[in-house]
């Protein structure tokens, strides 16, 4: 009975938030650092002192291990030439779902609005709610944002109240960094696709 309960509630909390991701979709993000006009062609890079110092902006006082977090991240990956700043809810009870919606940023093509949702199934049973910073490496151009990713295996990082991982799809590379994420980083796999306007449609 209390599991029910439990996953009832789950379920309101998404709709709550997907009626709220509806009804802000045409509000303006807040902004961060000032970016160069847009410029066609592939983005520029991010250094990662940048990176470091917006998310400590973005997180706030669960930002203790960030700077671990994005290191670690550049040396694997290089130096992101993009990232979303945004927040997100999922819920899950063996099969989960996640939505979220945010703002992409880079230094000179551009910024775009982003939505995304995506199915999950592991050993994970709850619901959240998060601030997500996305680090993108090897972006081509912004539309190319708008697919799906899937798990990288071996790529979940916990440090301080912070939680990483990685998605990709071909050479593209989304490494979503969350707050708040407690055990459900790991726990399961599934991809996430994002899309230019907000769907409950997570496939």
């Amino acid at each position: 009975m209390r599991t029910s309960l439990r996953l009832a509630a789950v379920t309101l909390g998404l709709v709550a938030f997907g009626a709220t991701m509806a009804a802000a979709q045409n509000q303006p993000m807040q902004q961060p650092m000032q970016t160069a006009p847009a410029q066609r062609g592939q983005p520029a890079t991010f250094a990662p002192g940048e990176i470091v110092r917006e998310g400590h902006r973005f997180f706030g006082s669960v930002s203790r291990g960030l700077a671990e977090l994005v290191e670690r991240a550049v040396s694997q990956w290089g130096q992101p030439n993009g990232y979303i700043l945004g927040q997100e809810a999922s819920g899950a009870f063996i099969v989960g779902l996640r939505y979220g919606d945010g703002q992409l940023y880079t230094k000179n093509a551009g910024d775009r609005r982003v939505f995304w949702e995506g199915p999950s199934i592991g050993f994970d049973t709850g619901g959240e709610g998060a601030r997500t910073m996305m680090l993108i490496y090897n972006l081509p151009a912004t539309e190319a944002i708008y697919t799906r990713f899937g798990g990288v295996d071996g790529s979940a990082y916990f440090i301080g109240g912070l939680g990483m991982t990685a998605l990709a799809n071909g050479n593209i590379v989304v490494v979503p960094i969350r707050s708040g994420v407690g055990l459900r980083l790991g726990a399961s796999i599934g991809y996430l696709k994002f899309t230019p306007t907000a769907t409950w449609n997570p496939f």
